[in-house]
């Protein structure tokens, strides 16, 4: 079976809107346990298990484990096919600011 890109890896795990939900607490936080993210979320233990395994996987989060508890950090290096992948549009909004910068000098001098 194929793995896929870097990329495709990233955006199809935040995809969910669960999982994002999770992530975005998760890099919120310096660390945080599964019980903490569970509390409050309106989802089961059991299925933050499976989101976390799925963020560890696309590379986005890191685990450290004490004792019988398990905490997680986000993984910055984990974004970069991210960040790389939408740098490639950088120039392209660049050009459409410069270009409104333009009509609304021209609109109202």
């Amino acid at each position: 079976m194929m793995q896929p890109s870097p990329i495709d890896a990233v955006m199809r795990t935040l995809a969910d809107p669960t999982r994002r939900a999770v992530f975005e607490r998760i890099a919120r936080s310096d660390e945080i346990s599964v019980a903490d993210l569970t509390r409050g979320s309106g989802v089961t233990q059991s299925a933050i298990s499976q989101h976390l395994r799925s963020l560890k996987q696309a590379g986005l989060i890191i685990d450290r484990a004490q004792g019988r508890n398990v905490f997680y950090r986000s993984e910055p290096k984990g974004l970069a096919p991210l960040f790389d992948w939408m740098s490639h549009y950088d120039v392209f909004w660049r050009e459409r600011f410069a270009d409104l910068r333009t009509l609304l000098k021209e609109i109202d001098p």
